[in-house]
């Protein structure tokens, strides 16, 4: 395919007259004195290049998905439509609280909201997103402990985080611990007991794990941190396998973040716009940032008001356009919101079942929303993980995450959604068994791949650490 700048024939895409170019108002130094270098084309030669760009991009609405740990779900469209309307989208974020009464009100009950559907007791909704929920929960952890006269420095992390997750507590100048997994990829409890001590102020989990199983020992972790003084920081990365069943207070959790693109259905691809709510019980409630949105009965307002408030995390009160598309999608799921979790298990378990015989399962437990395969089987005839990923292109699947969590080697981590059909996953699992018996009986294939891809094979490593994004002119 050409280069927009490959296709310029000299055709200008507008039409102006002297008159509609009338620049006598600008000052000389601001008027150009050389071409722009834009490409002449006709104004439907510009959108055919650029529709046919477009097509090229894999998106949800050309295939599956299932990329583990950062859910690729059930977007519905008329979230968008909702967020564009004028009402929301023209509102000045510094408009009087007399003037925008509906925004703040919308903000207050997705506040209500997320505390039932976490058990916690207050709600910011400012941070930007989920790593910027992380940072905002360990920032209100650490000003606890200085308000309590505590300078403890050291954050517990399992060996199968994700990589946020140390970076967020390093940020905020604690010290990290790592505690190992055991065989069932669940914390290792003996070598929890060895690792706390009084300087311990917390540990970060996310349960299920990145393993996506599920911590049965959760509570008993939780009173070996409770009863040393030190709280429990619950990642809600994978939040969308729990729903309705359990909640991070049930589990003795102290902070919460959630990830609305991964479980509340704003899309988050590309770098942005995002969201991560930080949720907490009422002993943490006066460290959250301000404001936050109250309701005195008669008219919502913001609420600044809060004791030993860390500040503010985000400009003005948090990314608003998300927080309508989660309003709208938890208003559009009621109750269903639990059936989204159990369609989640069960498609999750369901691909587990069928694949685990063809790819070796490190850990062979009952899953929750996603497992994690492992490419080791394949490795015997020359075909890597990556190798797989590849392939999978091919077959007009996105790839899974792969390598992660560390802890795996030629990690497959598969996450099928609570949205897809068994008919989607029956393909799924057709094409991925038909790649275990290619890399048997045919793996040069594979390690070519792909092979149908715009963008063929290419250096990873090069790319992501050499990009060649200037565009020469021939």
């Amino acid at each position: 395919m050409k280069t927009i700048f490959e296709k310029d024939n000299g055709v200008s895409g507008i039409l102006l007259s002297d008159e509609d170019v009338n620049i006598d108002f600008l000052k000389d130094s601001f008027i150009r004195k050389t071409p722009l270098g834009l490409p002449s084309v006709s104004e439907l030669e510009a959108l055919r290049h650029y529709k046919e760009l477009s097509d090229k991009n894999f998106c949800i609405e050309k295939g599956f998905y299932p990329l583990g740990s950062c859910t690729m779900k059930y977007n519905p469209k008329v979230n968008e439509m909702l967020a564009s309307l004028e009402q929301f989208s023209a509102l000045h974020p510094l408009s009087d609280e007399d003037d925008s009464q509906g925004a703040l009100e919308l903000m207050y009950k997705l506040q209500e909201a997320l505390k039932v559907i976490t058990g916690m007791d207050a709600v910011s909704l400012q941070p930007a997103a989920g790593a910027q929920g992380e940072l905002t929960g360990m920032m209100v952890i650490k000003k606890y402990f200085e308000v309590k006269g505590e300078q403890r420095k050291k954050v517990i992390i399992p060996d199968s985080a994700h990589g946020t997750n140390p970076a967020s507590a390093h940020l905020c100048g604690f010290n990290i611990v790592p505690v190992k997994s055991d065989s069932k990829g669940q914390v290792d409890i003996n070598d929890l007991k060895s690792i706390i001590d009084s300087d311990v102020a917390a540990i970060m989990m996310t349960n299920p794990n990145t393993l996506g199983i599920y911590e049965e020992n959760v509570l008993e972790i939780s009173k070996l941190m409770h009863d040393n003084g030190s709280l429990l920081y619950y990642d809600g990365a994978n939040f969308n396998a729990i729903m309705g069943y359990t909640n991070p207070k049930l589990m003795g959790f102290d902070v919460v973040h959630l990830n609305l693109h991964k479980t509340f259905a704003t899309p988050h691809g590309g770098g942005g716009p995002g969201a991560g709510p930080v949720c907490v019980v009422k002993e943490l409630a006066e460290y959250l940032p301000s404001p936050i949105v109250g309701f005195d009965g008669k008219s919502y307002f913001k609420d600044f008001d809060i004791k030993h408030s860390i500040g503010t995390v985000k400009a003005f009160w948090g990314n608003f356009s998300v927080l309508i598309k989660a309003y709208a999608y938890i208003l559009m799921m009621g109750k269903n919101l639990k059936e989204a979790s159990e369609n989640a298990v069960l498609n999750a378990n369901y691909l587990k079942e069928k694949l685990k015989g063809a790819y070796l399962l490190p850990y062979d437990e009952p899953c929750m929303h996603e497992f994690v395969l492992s490419g080791d089987k394949q490795k015997e005839f020359g075909v890597s993980t990556l190798n797989i990923a590849k392939a999978l292109m091919d077959e007009n699947t996105h790839p899974p995450t792969v390598y992660f969590p560390l802890i795996v080697h030629e990690a497959i981590m598969i996450e099928p959604t609570e949205s897809e059909t068994k008919e989607v996953m029956d393909e799924f699992v057709d094409i991925i068994l038909k790649i275990a018996e290619e890399a048997k009986n045919n793996p040069q294939k594979l390690v070519s791949a792909p092979h149908s891809t715009p963008v063929k094979r290419i250096d990873e490593t090069t790319a992501a650490r050499h990009p060649d994004l200037k565009f020469v002119e021939s």
